[in-house]
């Protein structure tokens, strides 16, 4: 006899969202149980071959029953990363210590966290309320997105866009910052790399889970991208020079 299972309930959904994230926030201070070498594994390819990432995505959703990690070991080290590189920006760029620990603060806390936080929320929403297959029938589980996997996936999608526009773009930045049409197109080349390298790898991140359709609105954002870049060269606008005056003026 097949198993009835009510509508709106399934694996993903059955455990309490509560205690997984609970769980989750406790392995933060514990190093030991974080798998640090799968994390920069994890890294490298997102950079190189994101697909690969998400296919053993689907390995983590038949072993743990959870598409999300269980493991916070990425979003601790990207946190190190960010403190890493804009303590950088802030020893070449800024004379004053008690505003260079406010800026570390503020884009580890609030534009990386918080914005992911945000991004993330509205992504869940997205996807649950609009993207998602309703099971053909009773038999047939219903599963939603995780708000948790949606944070993994920003995360995911964020890593290489860190490389590009904290890492790259600091060695580049005395050529970006300067006046001319070369510093201006490669700014906003880098700028769009950037962007709708993150966008791409959202998409993936979603376009994984079975259950959702129509997927491919998330590239929708790298089209705008494609459309405003050549507008912001042609205007004069220079986004590295704007980001870096807007830190460091």
């Amino acid at each position: 006899m097949l198993p009835t299972v009510s509508r709106g309930r399934s694996p993903s959904t059955a455990r309490p969202a509560a205690p997984m994230l609970t769980h989750y926030l406790r392995r933060i201070v514990k190093w030991q149980q974080m798998d640090i070498e799968y994390t920069f594994w994890q890294m490298l390819h997102l950079c190189t071959s994101p697909k690969v990432v998400y296919q053993h995505t689907k390995y983590h959703k038949q072993t743990k029953n959870q598409w999300a990690r269980d493991d916070p070991a990425f979003v601790v080290i990207l946190c190190l990363f960010l403190v890493v590189a804009t303590s950088a920006y802030c020893a070449a760029y800024d004379g004053s210590i008690a505003h260079a620990v406010f800026t570390v603060i503020s884009v580890v806390v609030f534009h990386f966290l918080l914005i992911g936080i945000i991004l993330a929320t509205c992504c869940w929403f997205l996807t649950n309320t609009y993207l998602r297959e309703e099971a053909p029938n009773s038999h047939v589980v219903e599963q939603h997105v995780e708000w948790l996997y949606a944070f993994d996936v920003h995360c995911n999608s964020f890593f290489p866009a860190f490389i590009m526009l904290y890492v790259l773009q600091y060695f580049l930045s005395p050529l970006l910052v300067t006046h001319g049409f070369i510093p201006l197109l490669l700014s906003n080349l880098l700028f769009m790399v950037a962007i709708s390298y993150y966008h791409y790898l959202n998409f993936l991140g979603y376009d994984v889970l079975p259950f959702l359709d129509k997927t491919t609105f998330f590239l929708y954002p790298i089209g705008l991208v494609i459309i405003l870049s050549p507008l912001m060269i042609l205007s004069g606008f220079n986004p590295t020079r704007y980001v870096m005056n807007l830190y460091f003026s």
